[in-house]
């Protein structure tokens, strides 16, 4: 017999059966597409990374490849980067202008040229020094004592001397004083050791040959000497150099030396 309570309830317990079984689907089907979100969202993030990764490589590697081929051009730069103002190091060696000396050496303005020996080196004149004239050449000379780089500072150094010691060579460099003294006294006040000894030495090869001529030029070179005195390591040199411009000098000498030196003990004591 047909109960109509029965049946409503049979109804109502379907119907929720159906509910609950569609809220089911819909959770199911909303944790798959919050799972394929998320998975699509890691595969980006995971991607990103890898491109990110695949760039920061490739700029290593340009960065290096750039900095290995600058270094390259550093050891050994191409002709076309000295016409180039971009590679040009305006604070460098290459850029600074060769000093008088050196330019005038490089053209042939000296005629005389280094012959390298095993044991020592030697100058070869292009023509026998006593037939050369001293203006100017030997001012040029005392110019290059100040040169600091081979082979200027040799040549200038030997050249100076062989140039003193030809016939004549008193009445060629008495004229010329009042043009070498500036230049020796140049190369005494240098601050470079090795520039004031070579001065030292032309100072003392000049009086052998010019002897008493010397002493009006004399008291511009002894205040130099008076300060390097003070040098232990060149007492010895400077004293020595002065008792020969004593004995070059004469009499007339000694009073000049001990008016800037006041210290010096005379070599007739």
């Amino acid at each position: 017999m047909w109960n109509p309570r029965i049946w409503r309830a049979n109804c109502s317990l379907s119907l929720r059966s159906e509910g609950e079984t569609m809220q089911k689907s819909e959770c199911s089907g909303g944790t798959q597409l919050k799972s394929r979100v998320t998975g699509n969202d890691d595969q980006r993030t995971s991607s990103g990374t890898q491109i990110k990764h695949r760039n920061a490589v490739q700029r290593s590697k340009s960065s290096l490849s750039t900095s290995s081929l600058d270094s390259a051009r550093k050891l050994h730069p191409r002709p076309s980067d000295k016409l180039n103002p971009k590679t040009i190091n305006p604070f460098g060696e290459q850029s600074r202008a060769p000093s008088a000396f050196a330019a005038i050496y490089s053209k042939g303005g000296i005629p005389c040229r280094l012959v390298h020996g095993s044991v020592k080196h030697r100058l070869q004149w292009e023509c026998p020094p006593e037939s050369l004239s001293f203006d100017p050449l030997l001012i040029t000379l005392a110019e290059g004592l100040r040169e600091t780089k081979h082979p200027y500072t040799f040549v200038s150094k030997e050249g100076f001397r062989e140039l003193l010691l030809v016939k004549g060579a008193p009445e060629k460099a008495v004229p010329l004083l009042p043009r070498l003294i500036p230049v020796l006294k140049a190369a005494l006040v240098h601050s470079d050791d090795e520039v004031f000894e070579r001065g030292l030495n032309a100072l003392v090869q000049l009086s052998v040959v010019v002897g008493p001529s010397l002493n009006d030029h004399l008291k511009h070179l002894l205040t130099s000497l008076s300060k390097r005195l003070m040098d232990k390591k060149f007492k010895e040199p400077i004293t020595s150099a002065l008792q020969k411009l004593e004995q070059r000098g004469g009499s007339g000498s000694l009073s000049i030396i001990k008016s800037k030196i006041p210290t010096y003990c005379s070599i007739c004591c």
